[in-house]
Protein backbone atom coordinates (compact mmCIF):
# COMPACT_ATOMS: atom_id res chain seq x y z
CA UNK A 1 0.00 0.00 0.00
CA UNK A 2 1.21 3.50 -0.75
CA UNK A 3 0.75 6.43 1.64
CA UNK A 4 -2.60 7.38 0.10
CA UNK A 5 -3.96 3.86 0.60
CA UNK A 6 -2.59 3.74 4.16
CA UNK A 7 -4.33 7.02 4.91
CA UNK A 8 -7.60 5.66 3.50
CA UNK A 9 -7.23 2.50 5.59
CA UNK A 10 -6.56 4.49 8.78
CA UNK A 11 -9.60 6.67 8.07
CA UNK A 12 -11.72 3.55 7.65
CA UNK A 13 -10.36 2.07 10.88
CA UNK A 14 -11.03 5.37 12.68
CA UNK A 15 -14.71 5.18 11.72
CA UNK A 16 -14.97 1.69 13.17
CA UNK A 17 -12.82 2.29 16.27
CA UNK A 18 -12.52 5.94 17.38
CA UNK A 19 -9.72 5.00 19.77
CA UNK A 20 -7.31 4.90 16.82
CA UNK A 21 -7.95 8.52 15.76
CA UNK A 22 -4.90 10.75 16.29
CA UNK A 23 -4.39 14.49 16.34
CA UNK A 24 -2.65 16.11 13.36
CA UNK A 25 0.96 15.67 14.53
CA UNK A 26 0.43 12.13 15.78
CA UNK A 27 -1.48 11.25 12.62
CA UNK A 28 1.58 11.99 10.48
CA UNK A 29 3.76 9.77 12.65
CA UNK A 30 1.11 7.05 12.60
CA UNK A 31 0.87 7.25 8.81
CA UNK A 32 4.65 6.98 8.45
CA UNK A 33 4.80 4.04 10.86
CA UNK A 34 2.02 2.10 9.13
CA UNK A 35 3.52 2.80 5.72
CA UNK A 36 6.92 1.44 6.80
CA UNK A 37 5.35 -1.73 8.17
CA UNK A 38 2.65 -2.34 5.53
CA UNK A 39 4.25 -0.94 2.40
CA UNK A 40 4.50 -4.42 0.86
CA UNK A 41 0.92 -5.40 1.75
CA UNK A 42 -1.67 -4.57 -0.92
CA UNK A 43 -4.94 -2.89 -0.09
CA UNK A 44 -6.92 -5.34 -2.22
CA UNK A 45 -6.17 -8.14 -4.70
CA UNK A 46 -8.33 -9.63 -7.48
CA UNK A 47 -8.57 -12.94 -5.63
CA UNK A 48 -9.91 -12.59 -2.13
CA UNK A 49 -7.64 -10.28 -0.13
CA UNK A 50 -8.89 -6.98 1.28
CA UNK A 51 -7.03 -5.15 4.07
CA UNK A 52 -10.28 -3.49 5.19
CA UNK A 53 -11.85 -6.92 5.77
CA UNK A 54 -8.86 -7.93 7.94
CA UNK A 55 -9.14 -4.69 9.92
CA UNK A 56 -12.89 -5.06 10.39
CA UNK A 57 -12.47 -8.67 11.52
CA UNK A 58 -9.92 -7.67 14.16
CA UNK A 59 -12.03 -4.80 15.47
CA UNK A 60 -15.07 -7.06 15.59
CA UNK A 61 -13.51 -9.84 17.69
CA UNK A 62 -10.67 -8.18 19.64
CA UNK A 63 -10.99 -5.70 22.52
CA UNK A 64 -7.51 -4.29 21.81
CA UNK A 65 -6.75 -1.39 19.43
CA UNK A 66 -5.60 -2.53 16.03
CA UNK A 67 -1.89 -2.60 15.16
CA UNK A 68 -0.09 -3.02 11.82
CA UNK A 69 0.67 -6.62 12.81
CA UNK A 70 -3.06 -7.32 12.85
CA UNK A 71 -3.10 -6.57 9.11
CA UNK A 72 0.25 -8.15 8.24
CA UNK A 73 -0.49 -11.45 10.00
CA UNK A 74 -3.63 -12.28 7.94
CA UNK A 75 -1.76 -11.21 4.80
CA UNK A 76 1.07 -13.67 5.48
CA UNK A 77 -1.47 -16.42 6.12
CA UNK A 78 -3.17 -15.55 2.83
CA UNK A 79 0.14 -15.75 0.94
CA UNK A 80 1.15 -19.02 2.60
CA UNK A 81 -2.19 -20.68 1.87
CA UNK A 82 -2.02 -19.76 -1.81
CA UNK A 83 1.55 -20.99 -2.23
CA UNK A 84 0.70 -24.30 -0.52
CA UNK A 85 -2.11 -24.84 -3.06
CA UNK A 86 0.09 -23.87 -6.01
CA UNK A 87 1.63 -26.72 -8.05
CA UNK A 88 4.06 -24.90 -10.40
CA UNK A 89 2.70 -25.47 -13.94
CA UNK A 90 5.26 -26.25 -16.62
CA UNK A 91 6.73 -23.00 -18.00
CA UNK A 92 6.07 -22.19 -21.64
CA UNK A 93 9.71 -21.28 -22.42
CA UNK A 94 12.43 -23.54 -23.78
CA UNK A 95 13.48 -25.92 -20.96
CA UNK A 96 17.09 -25.67 -22.14
CA UNK A 97 17.04 -21.96 -21.29
CA UNK A 98 17.59 -22.37 -17.55
CA UNK A 99 17.47 -18.64 -16.78
CA UNK A 100 14.15 -18.09 -18.56
CA UNK A 101 12.71 -21.29 -17.09
CA UNK A 102 13.59 -20.25 -13.53
CA UNK A 103 12.43 -16.69 -14.11
CA UNK A 104 8.99 -17.81 -15.31
CA UNK A 105 8.59 -20.18 -12.37
CA UNK A 106 9.55 -17.46 -9.90
CA UNK A 107 7.32 -14.91 -11.61
CA UNK A 108 4.34 -17.25 -11.46
CA UNK A 109 4.93 -17.90 -7.77
CA UNK A 110 5.20 -14.18 -7.03
CA UNK A 111 1.95 -13.51 -8.89
CA UNK A 112 0.17 -16.27 -6.96
CA UNK A 113 1.55 -15.08 -3.62
CA UNK A 114 0.61 -11.48 -4.38
CA UNK A 115 -2.96 -12.46 -5.19
CA UNK A 116 -2.85 -11.33 -8.82
CA UNK A 117 -3.09 -14.90 -10.17
CA UNK A 118 -4.93 -17.99 -9.01
CA UNK A 119 -2.96 -21.04 -7.76
CA UNK A 120 -2.49 -23.72 -10.41
CA UNK A 121 -3.71 -27.02 -8.96
CA UNK A 122 -3.73 -30.58 -10.23
CA UNK A 123 -7.11 -31.86 -11.29
CA UNK A 124 -8.60 -34.10 -8.63
CA UNK A 125 -9.89 -37.58 -9.43
CA UNK A 126 -13.64 -37.15 -9.47
CA UNK A 127 -15.81 -39.71 -7.77
CA UNK A 128 -18.95 -38.76 -9.66
CA UNK A 129 -20.27 -39.71 -13.06
CA UNK A 130 -17.79 -40.50 -15.80
CA UNK A 131 -17.72 -39.01 -19.27
CA UNK A 132 -20.54 -40.56 -21.38
CA UNK A 133 -18.34 -40.51 -24.49
CA UNK A 134 -15.69 -42.52 -22.63
CA UNK A 135 -18.27 -45.14 -21.63
CA UNK A 136 -19.43 -45.48 -25.23
CA UNK A 137 -15.84 -45.92 -26.42
CA UNK A 138 -15.10 -48.55 -23.76
CA UNK A 139 -18.20 -50.52 -24.72
CA UNK A 140 -17.11 -50.39 -28.36
CA UNK A 141 -13.53 -51.58 -27.80
CA UNK A 142 -14.46 -53.93 -24.93
CA UNK A 143 -11.54 -52.93 -22.68
CA UNK A 144 -9.24 -50.02 -21.96
CA UNK A 145 -6.28 -52.37 -22.67
CA UNK A 146 -5.65 -52.92 -26.41
CA UNK A 147 -5.85 -56.57 -27.54
CA UNK A 148 -2.17 -56.57 -28.57
CA UNK A 149 -1.08 -55.39 -25.12
CA UNK A 150 -3.38 -57.91 -23.41
CA UNK A 151 -1.88 -60.75 -25.47
CA UNK A 152 1.64 -59.61 -24.62
CA UNK A 153 0.80 -59.66 -20.92
CA UNK A 154 -0.47 -63.25 -20.89
CA UNK A 155 2.90 -64.83 -19.87
CA UNK A 156 3.17 -62.42 -16.97
CA UNK A 157 -0.43 -62.78 -15.77
CA UNK A 158 -1.33 -66.46 -16.20
CA UNK A 159 -4.06 -66.43 -13.55
CA UNK A 160 -5.70 -63.37 -15.05
CA UNK A 161 -5.39 -64.80 -18.58
CA UNK A 162 -7.05 -68.08 -17.53
CA UNK A 163 -9.82 -66.17 -15.80
CA UNK A 164 -10.52 -64.00 -18.87
CA UNK A 165 -10.48 -67.04 -21.17
CA UNK A 166 -13.01 -68.87 -18.97
CA UNK A 167 -15.34 -65.88 -18.87
CA UNK A 168 -15.06 -65.44 -22.65
CA UNK A 169 -16.17 -69.07 -23.10
CA UNK A 170 -19.21 -68.56 -20.90
CA UNK A 171 -17.80 -70.49 -17.96
CA UNK A 172 -18.22 -69.23 -14.38
CA UNK A 173 -15.58 -66.92 -12.95
CA UNK A 174 -14.00 -68.98 -10.19
CA UNK A 175 -12.42 -65.91 -8.57
CA UNK A 176 -15.87 -64.55 -7.75
CA UNK A 177 -16.10 -66.96 -4.80
CA UNK A 178 -13.84 -67.86 -1.90
CA UNK A 179 -11.75 -71.00 -2.28
CA UNK A 180 -12.50 -73.51 0.49
CA UNK A 181 -9.24 -75.38 -0.11
CA UNK A 182 -6.52 -72.71 -0.06
CA UNK A 183 -8.73 -70.06 1.64
CA UNK A 184 -8.05 -67.50 -1.11
CA UNK A 185 -10.51 -64.63 -0.86
CA UNK A 186 -12.77 -63.56 -3.74
CA UNK A 187 -10.75 -61.77 -6.39
CA UNK A 188 -7.46 -63.44 -5.35
CA UNK A 189 -5.88 -66.37 -7.25
CA UNK A 190 -5.66 -69.79 -5.67
CA UNK A 191 -2.38 -70.86 -4.09
CA UNK A 192 -0.52 -74.15 -3.84
CA UNK A 193 -0.49 -75.35 -0.26
CA UNK A 194 2.46 -77.65 0.32
CA UNK A 195 1.95 -79.40 3.62
CA UNK A 196 4.94 -80.52 5.67
CA UNK A 197 5.28 -83.64 7.84
CA UNK A 198 4.02 -81.68 10.84
CA UNK A 199 0.85 -80.69 8.99
CA UNK A 200 1.89 -77.05 8.53
CA UNK A 201 1.93 -75.18 5.21
CA UNK A 202 5.39 -74.99 3.62
CA UNK A 203 4.54 -72.77 0.66
CA UNK A 204 1.74 -70.74 -0.87
CA UNK A 205 2.80 -70.05 -4.47
CA UNK A 206 -0.04 -68.66 -6.65
CA UNK A 207 -1.67 -71.04 -9.14
CA UNK A 208 -2.41 -70.17 -12.77
CA UNK A 209 -5.68 -72.09 -12.53
CA UNK A 210 -8.15 -72.24 -9.63
CA UNK A 211 -8.74 -75.39 -7.57
CA UNK A 212 -11.45 -77.72 -8.90
CA UNK A 213 -13.55 -77.24 -5.78
CA UNK A 214 -13.55 -73.48 -6.38
CA UNK A 215 -14.75 -74.03 -9.93
CA UNK A 216 -17.61 -76.17 -8.60
CA UNK A 217 -18.60 -73.45 -6.13
CA UNK A 218 -18.55 -70.80 -8.86
CA UNK A 219 -20.64 -73.01 -11.16
CA UNK A 220 -23.19 -73.62 -8.39
CA UNK A 221 -23.39 -69.91 -7.69
CA UNK A 222 -23.84 -69.11 -11.40
CA UNK A 223 -26.62 -71.69 -11.68
CA UNK A 224 -28.35 -70.27 -8.61
CA UNK A 225 -28.19 -66.73 -9.97
CA UNK A 226 -29.53 -67.89 -13.34
CA UNK A 227 -32.42 -69.67 -11.64
CA UNK A 228 -33.26 -66.55 -9.62
CA UNK A 229 -33.33 -64.47 -12.81
CA UNK A 230 -35.55 -66.98 -14.64
CA UNK A 231 -38.10 -67.40 -11.87
CA UNK A 232 -39.57 -63.84 -12.08
CA UNK A 233 -39.68 -64.13 -15.87
CA UNK A 234 -41.60 -67.42 -15.61
CA UNK A 235 -44.00 -66.00 -13.04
Amino acid sequence: MDRREIAALLAYIGRLDPRTIRVEGEARDQLAQWHDLLGDVPMVTPHGWDARVAARQHIRISPYPILPADIARPWESYRRDRLVRHTDPTPSVDPDDQAAWTAELAGTRRAVAAGSAQPAQYRAIAGGRSDPELQVRLRRVGSCIPPEARAALVPFRPARAAREAAVAQGQPDALDVRCEWCLAQAGEPCRRRRVGPDGGARGTAPRATPHPGRLDLAAARQAQETEQVQQPATA
